[in-house]
């Protein structure tokens, strides 16, 4: 495990937004569809990553529970984007366990014609290989 506030630095620096304008107004929450299976909900999964608390968001079934539907980044009158730091931390969560197993020639054997570009694009960006 890194140090927290190394690793706060990179999650936020991954993630692309500001987290500090977060006013903890809830909407972001009350916009989710997951809210009622997540243990930590949006608007207080930036507050743990401000305090620095890494270790309670990777335990958090948050990480899984979040659909990425960015319902609450829409909500948000700051412009704090909620999911893409659940995303963030989701991607420390899957590399702290050595989840950067995807190559291209791995998901080459998985196309079809069905297959939704974003799928790609996600999955090389969740797996560096």
């Amino acid at each position: 495990m890194l140090n927290p506030a190394f690793e706060t630095k990179e999650i936020l620096l991954n993630s692309r937004t500001i987290a500090e304008k977060c006013m903890k107004c809830g909407r972001c929450s009350a916009a989710c569809p997951s809210y009622e299976q997540m243990d930590i909900r949006p608007h207080q999964f930036v507050s743990y990553l401000m305090r620095g608390d890494v270790d309670g968001l990777l335990s958090s079934t948050t990480l899984w529970k979040c659909l990425s539907c960015f319902a609450c980044v829409q909500r948000c009158p700051r412009g704090v984007a909620p999911a893409q730091l659940i995303e963030s931390v989701r991607l420390a969560a899957i590399r702290q366990k050595g989840g950067d197993g995807i190559t291209v020639e791995d998901v080459v054997g998985e196309l079809d014609d069905e297959m939704p570009q974003q799928l790609l694009v996600a999955a090389f960006r969740k797996y560096k290989g």
